[in-house]
């Protein structure tokens, strides 16, 4: 049997579960500067949220799911790809004026690395380039 290897393209979104969507919404769009797209509900309740990054991020859906939000704090399942260290760098002064705890810019296995910036619910956001 001869498969073909799928064509992928990327990482389409990113889903993160949340205890509080107000929070979170106004934390990625302070810190991060994603803008909101679409809320998901059911027409009477919000259950999550769609958010868009106007300078190449990742889609973000923040979903309404306290339990799971709390069982996946702690951990740094991704990393959001940067450009360069200057908007690393860059990334990391605004979170520090913003008062947001973070160890600064160092170098990682490949490129520079931002890590350990936690969110409102204790995820562990991780930012990093090539070079």
């Amino acid at each position: 049997m001869n498969l073909e290897m799928p064509e992928l393209a990327g990482v389409h979104h990113l889903k993160l579960p949340v205890t509080n969507l107000d929070s979170s919404r106004s934390w990625y769009e302070s810190r991060l500067g994603y803008k909101l797209v679409l809320e998901v509900g059911d027409g009477e309740k919000i259950a999550g949220l769609v958010m868009h990054h106007p300078h190449g991020g990742p889609e973000l859906g923040l979903w309404l799911d306290p339990e799971r939000a709390l069982a996946a704090a702690g951990f740094d399942y991704f990393a959001f790809g940067a450009p360069n260290r200057e908007a690393l760098e860059a990334l990391a002064s605004r979170l520090t004026a913003l008062g947001e705890i973070h160890p600064g810019v160092h170098p990682g296995a490949i490129g520079w690395v931002l890590p350990h910036v936690k969110d409102p619910d204790g995820h562990e956001l991780r930012f990093q380039c090539g070079s």
